[in-house]
């Protein structure tokens, strides 16, 4: 459709050294205007990890209580309890002090099948309050921003990455699709498409008569 676009080639070795440390995706996790996360799943991801992460009443095998996430994981897979079952759920939460020292603790909390199978795949070091909630756009944009500033790049790149994998295949588990019949057609549609017409129908009239 005739875009253009520039090319450049950095050609020498300081050149080539300088556009990896400061063009490389993994070097620019946040915007330089206003350290927000660039780096935010969008689309179908955010529908895999909204789906995973909501609560349904009276699912199958709410008010279970597993003795830690895998075996939670072992009963969703074989289909004893439902992703979106509120139950509890025993998590290892990893303090990380400024030291490097490392305190595990272990605590029960009420949450869901699927938010105990995202704190899965989070880095130690953050809490297990920032992914019990249902994951909209905003609250993994802040979950990726905790992740960076008390986990470091390396781990938050790793993260995004597996968030991408858990989001597409959640939304594919969720088969959730949209057609034309979802969509509600505002009462008030019918009146301004019939203004619209009759106000058509008068400027050709006039026309007709010579008067425009």
């Amino acid at each position: 459709d005739g875009d253009q676009m520039a090319v450049h080639v950095p050609l020498t070795l300081e050149a080539q050294l300088e556009a990896r440390a400061l063009m490389m995706s993994t070097n620019n996790v946040l915007s330089p205007a206003n350290g927000e996360p660039i780096i935010v799943p969008s689309q179908d991801v955010v529908l895999g990890l909204y789906y995973m992460t909501r609560e349904r009443k009276s699912a199958l095998g709410e008010g279970m209580v597993f003795a830690d996430v895998k075996e939670a994981h072992r009963a969703y897979g074989a289909g004893m309890v439902d992703l979106q079952a509120i139950v509890k759920v025993r998590v290892k939460e990893v303090a990380i002090a400024e030291d490097g020292s490392r305190t595990e603790e272990y605590k029960i909390v009420d949450t869901t099948v699927g938010r105990a199978l995202l704190f899965d795949i989070v880095p130690d070091g953050l809490s297990y309050e920032l992914v019990n909630k249902p994951m909209v756009k905003k609250a993994i944009s802040n979950l990726i921003n905790t992740c960076y500033r008390d986990a470091g790049l390396k781990d938050t790149v790793i993260f995004a990455d597996q968030l991408m994998y858990m989001g597409y295949h959640y939304a594919t588990v969720s088969g959730i699709s949209i057609g034309f019949n979802d969509f509600e057609i505002p009462p008030e549609k019918y009146e301004l498409v019939d203004a619209a017409s009759a106000e058509v129908k008068d400027i050709e009239t006039q026309y007709a008569s010579g008067l425009l």
